[in-house]
């Protein structure tokens, strides 16, 4: 069975159950934060358990390695919505040790794109439309000047409310032990 299949078999009985009920929240963050953390799968539930966080606490975005790229990019754009339209009042962002990003190569995901049919007209395209996929796709090379290089993006965001402290994190992917690398409240 595909996993579209398996996943709307497993819907149907998830619906005629209702066991939906009792996950039944606002749109609301009920602790006012919204967490941008990374997409690896150990965090999937691992994260909220460590930070006691259940349905309805947080907003919670992901990208790759926590990182926020670009000031103007959907990331930003979303921790902005989520202060201005959804009450959110501060933020975090939570990389992990053992980060597949630190290991990134970007020439080597280039190779991976060419086998499975990106052609090199397409990446002759974007280089001559000024796209640098060596840059982009980069990853880095410390999480904790990662998680603070985020921070920064966020906290100097020219439309953030000074108001909103910006906190950096680093989780532990095995234990879920937390460490703080920028203590938001300090920084204000």
């Amino acid at each position: 069975m595909h996993n579209l299949d398996e996943i709307l078999a497993y819907n149907r009985q998830f619906v005629a159950n209702k066991e939906y009920e009792k996950y039944h929240t606002t749109k609301f963050p009920d602790k006012r934060l919204v967490v941008l953390s990374c997409m690896d799968t150990r965090l999937e539930e691992l994260l909220p358990k460590a930070m006691n966080m259940r349905n309805g606490d947080i907003k919670h975005v992901k990208s790759a390695g926590a990182i926020v790229s670009h000031p103007f990019g959907s990331i930003m754009r979303s921790i902005l919505v989520a202060i201005y339209e959804l009450n959110a009042a501060e933020v975090m962002v939570v990389g992990h040790y053992d980060c597949g990003m630190s290991a990134m190569d970007s020439s080597r995901t280039m190779t991976k794109m060419m086998e499975q049919g990106v052609s090199a007209q397409t990446f002759s395209t974007l280089q001559h439309a000024g796209i640098n996929l060596n840059q982009w796709l980069r990853g880095f090379d410390c999480v904790d000047d990662s998680v603070k290089n985020s921070v920064e993006t966020i906290k100097n965001h020219p439309l953030l409310p000074e108001s909103v402290a910006v906190h950096g994190l680093l989780i532990d992917p095995v234990t879920g032990k937390l460490d703080v690398v920028v203590n938001g409240y300090e920084n204000r």
